[in-house]
């Protein structure tokens, strides 16, 4: 309620623009038009593959603190897990805001490239570190909640750049139905890879979670290679 009611002041001045069709265009071939615009789909793809890891690590981030802490000894391990969880979602605020500042010095692909690099490296390696000195699995934690962010705002960036204005709100349907279709794939097949790997026999065994984890990065890993074919596009934006 609080977000809509900002979201009204905010916009209160903002004019209603309403891109106009090309003559003869009817609105239903703007799904069509979205499919065939190759670099709106690279964009989407890369989009979708980034949700397949940043909402299976949203997931499931909570249940391997508390079972980090448990391997610790932890007296009151859930929650202590959840605060250490809200830490780690602190650093998406910091993520955002250094993602898009990169995004407009440096470039929006190469942006997305670092960052979808670097959080398919912690996708790969969180896992099997459970046992190491609480503080690192912490830290890392930060790093992955912060790395997995900070191109998120720059893949909305770069669809909205991707395709003509007048349907761009079609484009952006078809990349939530794909791109959140991933979100809610990925988090049951990290539950499934955990328990075929022995986490159903312990909580606390690095094996069963760097499979499970391992299964994020595997997913993510087709990101990357769709936002750089996206950069080698011939149609290329200047910013890109």
């Amino acid at each position: 309620m609080i977000s809509w009611l900002l979201g009204l002041y905010v916009l209160r001045d903002t004019p209603n623009v309403v891109h106009p069709r090309p003559a003869g265009e009817s609105l239903l071939a703007a799904l069509p038009a979205v499919w065939r615009n190759r670099r709106g789909m690279l964009s989407i793809l890369g989009y979708s593959f980034h949700n397949w890891e940043l909402l299976g690590m949203w997931a499931w981030l909570p249940a391997f603190l508390t079972a980090a802490l448990v391997a610790h000894g932890h007296e009151n391990p859930a929650a202590v897990a959840l605060l250490f969880a809200a830490l780690t979602y602190v650093a998406n605020i910091g993520g955002s805001i250094i993602g898009g500042t990169m995004a407009d010095r440096w470039g929006r692909t190469q942006t997305i490239l670092t960052w979808s690099c670097l959080s398919l490296v912690l996708s790969f390696s969180i896992g099997w570190l459970i046992a190491l000195p609480l503080a690192l699995p912490v830290a890392l934690a930060c790093l992955y909640n912060f790395a997995g962010i900070a191109d998120s705002s720059t893949h909305s960036l770069v669809l909205a750049e991707s395709v003509p204005p007048h349907y761009v709100g079609v484009a952006y349907a078809v990349r939530s139905v794909i791109g959140f279709g991933a979100g809610v794939v990925s988090p049951v097949l990290f539950g499934w890879a955990l328990d075929l790997a022995g986490g159903g026999r312990t909580s606390t065994d690095a094996f069963a979670w760097g499979i499970a984890w391992s299964t994020l990065g595997m997913g993510a890993v087709l990101g990357p290679v769709a936002t750089w074919r996206l950069r080698k596009s011939s149609t290329i934006a200047p910013h890109a």
